[in-house]
């Protein structure tokens, strides 16, 4: 009974009987104390029987009184109730209930029923509550006692406290279903290694259904590799140790290999004599990938940071003005430029960086203002792969900090036009085309910023190509795409 407190008193944890209560004896002693037999000296005879089974007793008359119980019938009642008592018929019990929890009244319980119907129970579920408020389970067998003619007389109640019992059967069926329910393959062997249990985690993850290997020798999951595995298993649950989270191989049933985290406990009989191992192995596939996964991005991370802080030292080297706060201000701005990028690699997974969010981040403060239209994107979808996408956004904010300061961009009728396209030996062919702003002069030497985009660009196996027309600077690169 799942209730029942655990400081359940002693006549609610009797050893139940093994089999079914023999009533016949029992009956014809009952039968005396019902008066069927007019001998005095033979009336004593159900007194001390009763006082001596190993059970619970009472006996009621055809209308259902108590006329005799026993020690144990008023352990388990947790009373005493007083025999031929009218308000005390057909049970002691203070309450009793059905096994669904329903209360039952003593007018319907089993003892009426077999007065009333002459036909025998036998064992019976019975809730008995006492008067202290603490429940047990009784398992009942109740015999009806006839005279010569046949007439019901009387009845008399063999009961056996069986809340134990109930107790550990409810256990094992919510562990046999926890067992079952698993993830894990629960598995249990002998000494010799032989698979007597197999739940349906050890079916998903080993292949094997419970039919096709309990009987068989573990060794069937073991690789040639690991076969000592195995040995010191064993050796160490014979000295009565425990083996906690050891990962190693198994293999399936068709042959594929699997990581595996197991546990490994001694089984003991009643004696606590080590009679097996009850092992719990648990799938670490996923684990184990997700750990090569982890070093491969630790090794990517450190890639990729030896590669930025490489652009960052050459954007450093290769600045220069004519004043600290200019210099200041121009790194700034370069180093900016690849924080935004990285920003965009951070969305795709570091997979690269979309060309159109590129230079749409870039040019975002030039493009508010009473024309909106001064700056025109235009290209395809293309996804840079990183060392890539930063020599571009390196090019983008020069392009376009050189045009905020001196070309279209500084005009207010000035416009900038970017457009991409993908060439058919799979190049980026990049244009900046500038127009509308002051008339243009070329430079007579070649500046930092110029030389900053020639090297990086020329880094990836590209090339820069400047135009200075008097309407405003064209800038076309060339450069692989992967």
């Amino acid at each position: 009974m799942s209730n029942v407190p655990s400081d359940t008193p002693r006549a609610f944890q009797a050893e139940p009987l093994e089999t079914s209560i023999e009533l016949d004896t029992v009956a014809i002693a009952a039968g005396v104390a019902l008066g069927l037999r007019d001998d005095d000296e033979a009336f004593e005879v159900p007194g001390r029987l009763f006082e001596q089974l190993p059970f619970a007793i009472y006996v009621c008359d055809r209308g259902g009184l108590v006329l005799r119980y026993n020690r144990r019938a008023a352990e388990l009642w947790g009373r005493s109730p007083k025999l031929g008592d009218p308000a005390e018929r057909f049970c002691g019990s203070y309450r009793m209930f059905r096994p669904d929890g329903s209360l039952l009244p003593h007018h319907q319980c089993p003892m009426a029923d077999v007065l009333r119907t002459g036909i025998s129970v036998r064992e019976q579920e019975v809730h008995i509550e006492r008067p202290d408020g603490l429940r047990g389970i009784a398992l009942v067998d109740i015999e009806a006692i006839k005279d010569s003619g046949g007439n019901i007389v009387g009845a008399v109640n063999c009961f056996q406290d069986i809340t134990e019992r109930k107790r550990n059967e409810e256990t094992a069926l919510q562990l046999a279903a926890i067992i079952e329910s698993s993830n894990d393959a629960i598995i249990s062997k002998n000494l010799d290694g032989i698979v007597t249990s197999w739940n349906g985690g050890a079916e998903r993850i080993f292949g094997y259904l419970a039919e096709e290997i309990i009987g068989k020798p573990i060794a069937v999951l073991i690789p040639p590799d690991y076969q000592n595995d195995e040995d010191v298993i064993m050796g160490r649950i014979r000295r009565g140790q425990s083996v906690e989270h050891f990962q190693t191989v198994r293999r399936r049933k068709h042959g594929g290999l699997i990581d595996i985290s197991l546990s490994v406990s001694p089984v003991r009989n009643a004696q606590g004599k080590i009679i097996g191992a009850s092992k719990i192995a648990r799938d670490i596939t996923e684990h184990k990938r997700s750990e090569a996964q982890i070093v491969n991005l630790a090794r990517e991370a450190e890639h990729r940071t030896k590669n930025i802080l490489a652009t960052v030292l050459a954007t450093v080297r290769l600045s220069h003005s004519d004043n600290s706060d200019d210099l200041k201000q121009l790194i700034e701005g370069r180093i900016d430029a690849l924080a935004k990028v990285h920003a965009l690699f951070v969305q795709s997974r570091w997979t690269g960086a979309d060309l159109r969010s590129l230079v749409t981040q870039e040019l975002l403060p030039y493009r508010g203002g009473v024309r909106e239209a001064r700056v025109r994107i235009d290209g395809p979808a293309l996804t840079l792969e990183p060392n890539t996408a930063q020599a571009v956004a390196i090019f983008m904010h020069e392009l376009a900090t050189n045009s905020a300061k001196y070309g279209s961009l500084s005009a207010a009728d000035g416009c900038v036009e970017i457009a991409w396209s993908r060439t058919a030996d799979g190049r980026l062919n990049l244009r900046w085309i500038e127009s509308g702003g002051q008339t243009v002069t070329p430079p007579t030497h070649r500046g930092f910023g110029t030389r900053i985009m020639e090297n990086m660009i020329g880094q990836l196996g590209g090339e820069v190509r400047f135009d200075w027309r008097a309407k405003g600077l064209t800038c076309e690169i060339a450069a692989p795409l992967a």
